[in-house]
Order: structure tokens, then C-alpha cells, then sequence
């Protein structure tokens, strides 16, 4: 029986699913975005989040856990370097995804997933946002209510046409 074993097999044994998850959670750190499966992408996401969550605090012992996962020591090293100071502030949520479409060959619904703060275009769009977002006073409301506009009715110029006799 299978009671309480929620994690998606992806249809592997477990050393080739730790392997495969593995070599995608380097990707992801190294390019901050791949292209994948949805299926793989929310397992990934599973993975990687707690790796993330880790390398902010830059212990020894959080480095070998980390790399114990992913066995790569330049991915470590950028992941401790660059993507924690980027991450440091920010509680939960490092991963995107993003659905794209499906695939021709075999229908497969495919995504991309990203880390959150290495999205430019969002950021752009967030700050954006946050600079036209003003402050209304209930004052203003109250104005408004006391005083309505009074809307004219459009004028209609009729026209008279002469019958030529």
C-alpha cells in the first residue's frame, strides 16, 4: 500500500529520479531558468526550494548539505555567492512556473520553470505598479458624494431642409 507517499515518481527508479532532479536543480541555479514537463517541473520545485532555503545561511555544514544534493561545486558556489544574496530577504517562494503549451510529440503539457528575483521583465512590471498605486483620503470620497456633477445632455443640431419649388 501506498498510504501517505505523495511525491511523484516521474516513472523512474529512485537513483535515476535522484540523479534526473539532481542535474535539474544545477540547471536551474546555473541558467536561473530550463525549460521542462510540468510533471518534472512541480518535483523540481519540491526539490529545490529546500536547497534554496539553506544556502542563506552560508554555514559549512548548510554548504555540505546543499552540495550532497547537488554535487557540483561550481553550482554550490554560485548558489551560496550570488543567489542567496538575492534570496535573503524574501521567506518562501523562490520558483516560478510558468506553463508554456504542450508538446507536439507526445502532448506532454510543458513549462518553464525560473527563480523568482532573476525575472527581469516581472521586476520592471512590479516596480512599475508600485509607483503608480497613490493614496486616496476618504475625504475626497466624501466630496465627491456631497457634490455630484451635473452631466449635460448633448445637443443636437437639427437640420432644416428647404424644399426647392
Amino acid at each position: 500500500m501506498r498510504h501517505n507517499k505523495k511525491f511523484n515518481h516521474l516513472g523512474r527508479k529512485t537513483a535515476h529520479r535522484k540523479a534526473m532532479l539532481s542535474n535539474m536543480a544545477s540547471s536551474l541555479i546555473q541558467h536561473k531558468r530550463i525549460a521542462t514537463t510540468l510533471a518534472k517541473a512541480k518535483a523540481l520545485q519540491v526539490y529545490v526550494e529546500p536547497l534554496l532555503t539553506k544556502a542563506k545561511d552560508d554555514t559549512t555544514h548548510s554548504r555540505r548539505t546543499v552540495f550532497s544534493h547537488l554535487q557540483n561545486k561550481e553550482v554550490v558556489t554560485e548558489l551560496f555567492k550570488n543567489v542567496a544574496q538575492k534570496i535573503a530577504d524574501r521567506p518562501g517562494g523562490y520558483t516560478r512556473i510558468l506553463r508554456t503549451g504542450f508538446r507536439l510529440g507526445d502532448n506532454a503539457e510543458m513549462c518553464i520553470i525560473e527563480l523568482v528575483d532573476y525575472n527581469e521583465n516581472m521586476l520592471k512590471e512590479k516596480a512599475a505598479k508600485k509607483a503608480v498605486r497613490t493614496r486616496r483620503s476618504s475625504a475626497a470620497k466624501k466630496a465627491e458624494v456631497a457634490a455630484p456633477e451635473v452631466k449635460a445632455a448633448p445637443v443636437v443640431a437639427e437640420e432644416k431642409t428647404e424644399v426647392a419649388e
